[in-house]
């Protein structure tokens, strides 16, 4: 059974945080990096970033009419327990 310990990598060892393996051997373990959430305010620049390199692409220009287009791409399916009559 795989177990997750929650700590902080510094330089080359591991500070638990909460509770930490119960062993006094070599424990085997890959460690997953958690990147840092970003800020509203980074969020808002990264999101203005992307808008612009779409304009600048011309992003969905090539689509006429936005409605028809939807219509053309999707897919209706029945909803369970109901048929299209």
């Amino acid at each position: 059974m795989l177990r997750t310990y929650e700590g902080t990598l510094k330089g080359n060892q591991i500070d638990w945080s909460g509770e930490a393996p119960d062993s006094k051997q070599t424990l085997h373990v890959h460690i997953t990096v958690l990147d840092e959430e970003d800020t509203p305010g980074q969020r808002g620049r990264r999101m203005a970033a992307a808008l612009k390199d779409m304009a600048q692409t011309g992003g969905f220009s090539e689509v006429a009419d936005p409605s028809e287009w939807q219509r053309k791409i999707r897919t209706d399916r029945p909803l369970p327990g109901r048929e299209l009559e």
